[in-house]
């Protein structure tokens, strides 16, 4: 079982108390780190050596006190001695080793001192005495395989040149010239400047000089400028009139169909507009990676549509996260381990054969955008090719590069934009993509050229990549690559939430899960995974896409993992843990997301990955897991790794049923703030028969005050009676029916009442839900924030009512309320819940009737009496709201030990030995809900009756 960082900071602690006040470094190093080593469960033998002999500069010879390859150099010092000569005395070192063999982290010690320097990220360099191990042991994490790691980002020129090509997008707009003209004029705008910078045409900067110098400044002639040279890049040299201009029998032909299609109208252009046209061609393109396409194509979308469509543009540095756990980091280790062989002839053959089954790899993208993960997976793709070329030609480069030729230099590349596959919904994207793929290609051409010393480039364009303007919920993607031909599947697809989708989305979504019934609640991106899984079963393709996390949270996960793991036999690979989405275009995408990599189960390797990420927007660590659980865990201690949470209409446990509050439906109208209520009740005193404390599920956390018009169960003429009354009616049924905005509303705004809301309309008085609980009751607010260790639960009397943000119980006793406001459930909301933001969601069908009670009966005494205590210690700070009392920051010291007093209780009725963490506590439940639920699955076998 794996150690938790609470039992390796205690080991850490008792390590530093014995070794206080020593160290001898000849006689006690090593005994010193075969300690240290064990803090973390690991035998430094194992990973490392002792005493490892290196050459140091001037042919000495020098002894590394521990060396663990790649990993880390440490330098031991007697106590006191000076660790800046330590410093001194392991940099030496580091020209005796070979490339591969250094490693990422130095240590230096005196015994009673310790320095960690990060060599591949500085800044995370620290220093501090023995004592303060257990406060940054975390910082060794590196000895179990956790590591950060860091992903870079796009670089800012990208965002630049996107601005540039917006400006001029927004005043071709403004001037009447729109849709399907303005974006392929847009996207051959943008290649020919692209073009001009990176010598695909020469001279350089070609066609913005022709530009300048032959159209007129007030821009009245440059529609028809760029039109006849847009006609010439599509008219081979052969077919060219020999009286075209000069400069314009310059431009190459370039094939592929970018120029093909005539745009029936060319925009008009005044000074302002050529100025701006001029900008984007003037900028230096030859730093932009084509992803840039991905920013132009969200620049040019409203917010509207960009809601509409589910489209958030990908940065690099978040493709990174999914391509190189996928099958860059697999493929480059084994071009090193193939370089590294010594039979010479042996390893020649192996890089070839290496080679051949890199330009045999496919990469199917089915809802690929603007083409971002196919065009940096290219990109990375062809890296590995050139530097698989500079080994394979290593001996003979010099000559090569004498007697270069372009055909020469193209023949020593397999790799082509035609290994690329993708579906776009989008005619614009899908061409955006295949334009983008065909520069990426021309960088790379570039940068193989300066390798090998002649420029080439494959102009006219001969090879596409397979780019399908068809939406892939609906296409058969055997028909755009067989799936024993695909070797990956990457890519973003678009994120929507069950609420958010249209019927005909929605409809997609059932007909591919059928999970029969209402459908289900998934999430749009859910049908990729599925429709990847099923292709996936018929051909063993490796996937790696990103998601909403709401599919590892809450109902979804049993509705859809199932499918995933069981039905199509998959194994999640790697995770990344939820994390920030970005985006480098305007009108930014603010989400949180995961990413999952899924592997046939007969190709997942034994070590798989988990990146988790303390700070959202930050790095995240890499921990090394056996399996990975749906909820993105590592499923090391559950017995049976796929287990997921079946939602459940009525309590599996034998609880009393929790049900939610009165949800009124109302614009907001029939609720009143302390001011309203007064007002009313100062001008209608016989209104206050029909006013009611009210809470929702912030008021109750936060101790805010509210109330609510209830006349629900009221006369008529009892309504009627009361003008005040009565006009609040009058605003209810307005609100429903869609003619006046809701209260509070900022902007006045009207937006569609939903169609629940529209039912009412005629039933003015009657709320949505109704409910009024006539006894005390246990309440549960719907949400709470994710910082709280505890659910702040609590009773709540009549005449208050309330909202349907507020679970409640009747009935409850204290040892109730004191299994629900316990660490061992609020480990099971975390595992098994929903959320909502950055806020846990308890789930009345998921998290409450789903709890498996313990073996022991938890109505105890003991129970009931530590769960009095609580209430007795809140009831110490009158003032204080349960969001006071429950802020993880400020909650009072005697309140969090009436709670860990009760957490203990409740831990022993479910086993003797004590839970190490939150981690286990919802292991041990999901495996005790596992072993219950299972029998009930068994279907007895039918009797055989008798002919």
């Amino acid at each position: 079982m794996k150690l938790t960082w609470n039992t390796i900071r205690a080991r850490a602690a008792k390590f530093a108390q014995e070794w206080e006040g020593t160290g001898y470094e000849r006689g006690q190093t090593q005994l010193f780190y075969q300690d240290f080593f064990r803090v973390f469960g690991m035998n430094v033998r194992r990973l490392a050596q002792f005493e490892f002999h290196v050459k140091k500069p001037g042919n000495h010879s020098g002894y590394i006190d521990l060396f663990w390859k790649g990993m880390l150099l440490v330098e031991q010092k007697s106590k006191g001695r000076s660790l800046e000569e330590a410093k001194t005395q392991a940099l030496d070192y580091f020209a005796g080793l070979d490339d591969d063999d250094l490693p990422r982290f130095i240590l230096l010690s005196d015994f009673q001192n310790f320095e960690l320097r990060d060599i591949e990220y500085p800044e995370n360099d620290i220093s501090f005495p023995l004592s303060d191990l257990p406060l940054h042991v975390e910082r060794f994490g590196f000895i179990i395989g956790i590591q950060k790691i860091k992903f870079q980002d796009q670089d800012p020129v990208n965002i630049k040149a996107s601005e540039l090509v917006g400006k001029l997008y927004d005043s071709l707009v403004e001037d009447g010239y729109n849709g399907h003209d303005l974006e392929r004029f847009l996207v051959r705008l943008v290649f020919c400047a692209f073009s001009q910078s990176t010598g695909i045409f020469e001279p350089l900067y070609s066609f913005s000089s022709y530009l300048e110098n032959h159209t007129l400044e007030d821009g009245s002639d440059l529609g028809i400028r760029l039109a006849k040279v847009f006609e010439v890049l599509n008219t081979s040299e052969e077919k060219r009139s020999p009286k075209l201009d000069e400069d314009l029998a310059k431009f190459p032909y370039i094939d592929g169909g970018l120029f093909a299609d005539n745009i029936k109208r060319v925009p008009d252009f005044d000074t302002d507009m050529r100025n701006r046209l001029l900008d984007v061609c003037r900028f230096n393109w030859s730093k932009i990676s084509p992803a840039i396409f991905g920013s132009l194509f969200q620049s040019v979308m409203d917010k509207e549509k960009r809601r509409a469509t589910g489209a958030h543009y990908t940065t690099e540095k978040n493709i990174m996260k999914v391509i190189e756990p996928l099958f860059l980091n697999d493929l480059r280790a084994e071009f090193k381990r193939i370089a590294k062989l010594k039979n010479n002839s042996e390893r020649r053959k192996k890089l070839l054969a290496f080679h051949d089954m890199l330009s045999n790899l496919t990469f199917f993208d089915p809802a690929c955008g603007s083409g971002n993960f196919l065009i940096i997976a290219y990109r990375e793709i062809r890296d590995l090719e050139i530097d698989l070329l500079l080994e394979i030609h290593a001996k003979d480069l010099d000559r090569l590069k004498d007697g270069a030729t372009q055909m020469r230099v193209r023949s020593l590349t397999k790799i082509d934009v035609d290994q690329f596959y993708g579906l776009e919904v989008g005619d614009f994207a899908a061409r955006i993509a295949e334009t983008a793929m065909w520069m990426m290609d021309h960088i790379m051409n570039i940068r193989m050229s300066e390798k090998f010393g002649l420029a080439f480039a494959r102009i006219p364009l001969q090879k596409s990549p397979h780019i399908h303007a068809k939406d892939a919920l609906e296409e058969d993607w055997e028909k755009i690559l067989p799936a024993d031909r695909c070797s990956y599947i990457l890519g973003n697809p678009p994120f929507l939430g069950a609420k958010q989708q249209t019927a005909s989305q929605r409809e997609q979504v059932r007909q591919i899960a059928k999970l029969g019934g209402s459908g289900g609640t998934l999430d749009y991106v859910s049908a990729w995974f599925i429709r990847a899984a099923e292709y996936s079963n018929r051909g063993g393709v490796k996937i790696g896409l990103v998601a909403t996390n709401s599919i590892t949270q809450g109902d979804q996960v049993a509705q859809l993992w199932p499918i995933l793991l069981d039905k199509y036999k998959l194994e999640i690979a790697f995770a990344h843990r939820t994390f920030a989405w970005g985006s480098d275009a305007r009108g930014k995408a603010h989400v949180h997301v995961i990413i999952l990599g899924l592997y046939p189960a007969r190709q997942t390797p034994k070590r798989r990955i988990l990146f988790t990420y303390e700070d959202i927007n930050g790095d995240p660590s890499e921990s090394p897991s056996k399996s990975i659980s749906p909820y993105l865990v590592d499923a090391e201690g559950l017995s049976n790794p796929h287990a997921v949470v079946f939602s459940s209409s009525s309590p599996l446990n034998g609880l009393p049923d929790l049900t939610i509050g009165s949800k009124p439906v109302d614009g907001n109208y029939f609720i009143l703030d302390r001011e309203e209520k007064d007002d009313l009740l100062a001008s209608e005193p016989s209104a206050a028969s029909y006013v009611y404390p009210f809470v929702d599920g912030d008021d109750f956390v936060h101790g805010r005050e509210r109330w609510i018009v209830d006349v629900n169960n009221v006369s008529p003429q009892d309504v009627r009676n009361i003008p005040k009354i009565r006009e609040i009616v009058k605003l209810v049924r307005s609100w429903r029916s869609g003619e006046i905005p809701a209260k509070g509303s900022s902007n006045g705004k009207i937006t569609k009442p939903t169609g629940s809301a529209r039912a009412l309309a005629d039933r003015p008085t009657q709320y949505h839900v109704y409910r009024r609980p006539s006894e005390p009751f246990l309440a549960i607010p719907e949400t709470t924030t994710r910082r709280r260790r505890y659910i702040p639960i609590g009773w709540l009397n009549p005449p208050v009512i309330p909202s349907n943000t507020v679970r409640f119980i009747l009935g409850a006793d204290h040892a109730l309320f004191g299994l629900l406001t316990s660490a061992m459930h609020m480990s099971w909301l975390n595992r098994v819940g929903g959320r909502f933001a950055s806020s846990y969601r308890y789930g009345i069908r998921l998290v409450y009737n789903t709890y498996p009670l313990p073996d022991r009966d938890f109505r105890t005494t003991r129970v009931a009496d530590l769960a009095r205590v609580i209430l007795d210690e809140r009831e110490n700070h009158p003032d204080a709201a349960l969001s006071d009392l429950y802020d993880p920051d400020f909650m009072p010291s005697d309140l969090l030990r009436a709670h860990k007093s009760l957490d203990r209780a409740i831990d022993r009725l479910y086993r003797k030995a004590p839970f190490e963490n939150d981690e286990e506590r919802a292991d041990f439940l999901l495996n005790l809900y596992e072993s219950r639920r299972r029998p009930l699955m068994v279907k007895r076998a039918p009797r055989r009756r008798r002919k």
